[in-house]
């Protein structure tokens, strides 16, 4: 398979038995690891890789940084407006990563972190507060514009056309290559989640989709914020616990109850809905974790501003770390990735957990699905 970034992603998932796919030459930031012992049964995990391009058969793309045209936005929000819904976060120490019995390679060592403190937004970005700011700047996600002919010259025209790609299993439509669950479909984009035909109807209140990097890095810089880095993001989302393997503790269901919104029976045909929830869910219908924040255990993935390496945890600072100086993913090693976090609606035991807080994900910034989005964060003084 050729592939290439352009605009979004392509989604495959491949066994989680060794990250480590042939042999090629990983950047300087690497350390030789020890092999990891085998505690842990490793089950499959949802990995996006590549662009818009491989999904739709365009090739030979000039391997190019989104441009965007929004990179001016000047913040027209009042400070009241920005820390609203807003959780401070005091400066601390925890430890970050997973452990040895935790399926994630990806997220090893267990290690110190410093941090300081930070306002976070309580829940992730909403529909309405996305509709704001583009009634406020007529900003065009990269899900509503068509790929550039400029990057694609040998591609067919019919190709370069807006679309982003829609989770609906056994449905008619052009299929995500090794994620058949996936559709590619044209006019998909944060206001019309299913395609066209479908809106925001009933949804103001859920989490904004089909949003990529570029498009959340651009809300952030107009709403005077910016995207948490991925200490911070795991800080916030481990609520004051300590090594815990979910948000709110070691136990999936206290007390037989739900904790966030995942995907409940065998992934991808059977959808349980035990939670109540066939997709995203309103945003703060969950308990809160101990800092008082929402869904940051599925619903939606969440972009960090960090560059994904898989080995960056064997060499990350103690204080303050702001992620690796370069990208680099075993799966496509020449595509650059950011890490997300928190899983999302179709995360599930049998295929994706990274709804366990120690979780983190290798997404193209100029990625976008029907359920990734994203929250916020203020790097201030409490007063």
């Amino acid at each position: 398979m050729n592939h290439c970034i352009c605009r979004f992603l392509v989604a495959a998932t491949i066994a989680v038995v060794s990250f480590g796919c042939g042999e090629r030459k990983v950047p300087t930031i690497v350390k030789t690891q020890k092999p990891e012992p085998k505690k842990t049964e490793m089950r499959p995990q949802e990995v996006f890789v590549g662009g818009r391009s491989t999904a739709v058969g365009l090739s030979g793309g000039i391997h190019t940084p989104l441009a965007n045209p929004w990179s001016d936005l000047v913040l027209t929000s009042s400070r009241a407006i920005r820390y609203y819904n807003m959780k401070w976060i005091p400066a601390g120490t925890f430890w970050m990563g997973a452990s040895q019995d935790e399926p994630f390679p990806h997220s090893r060592p267990v290690h110190k972190v410093e941090l300081d403190g930070f306002w976070i937004d309580q829940f992730e970005v909403t529909n309405a507060e996305f509709a704001r700011f583009v009634e406020a700047t007529g900003y065009k996600t990269v899900a509503e514009r068509a790929p550039d002919p400029k990057q694609y010259p040998n591609a067919d025209k019919s190709l370069l056309v807006p679309f982003s790609f829609v989770f609906a299993p056994h449905k008619p439509g052009r299929e995500v290559p090794n994620q058949p669950w996936f559709r590619v479909v044209e006019g998909a984009s944060w206001r019309h989640p299913e395609g066209p035909g479908s809106d925001l109807s009933g949804r103001m209140n859920h989490p904004v989709v089909h949003i990529c990097w570029y498009d959340a890095v651009a809300y952030c810089k107009w709403a005077g914020k910016r995207l948490p880095t991925e200490a911070e993001w795991e800080y916030a989302a481990r609520g004051g616990l300590n090594r815990k393997r979910y948000c709110w503790g070691n136990d999936l269901m206290p007390d037989g109850k739900w904790q966030a919104n995942i995907w409940q029976g065998k992934f991808p045909d059977e959808n349980l809905k035990a939670d109540g929830y066939e997709r995203t869910a309103p945003v703060g219908t969950f308990p809160p974790n101990g800092y008082g924040l929402y869904d940051m255990s599925g619903n939606v993935w969440e972009w960090t501003a960090d560059w994904f390496h898989p080995n960056y945890f064997l060499v990350s600072p103690v204080r303050n770390p702001q992620g690796p100086k370069k990208s680099y993913d075993p799966n496509e090693p020449g595509v650059p990735k950011r890490v997300q976090k928190g899983g999302s609606f179709l995360c599930s035991d049998n295929y994706c957990i990274n709804y366990m807080v120690a979780g983190r994900h290798p997404g193209a910034p100029d990625s976008a699905a029907s359920h990734i989005g994203f929250r916020c964060v203020i790097s201030a003084p409490r007063d």
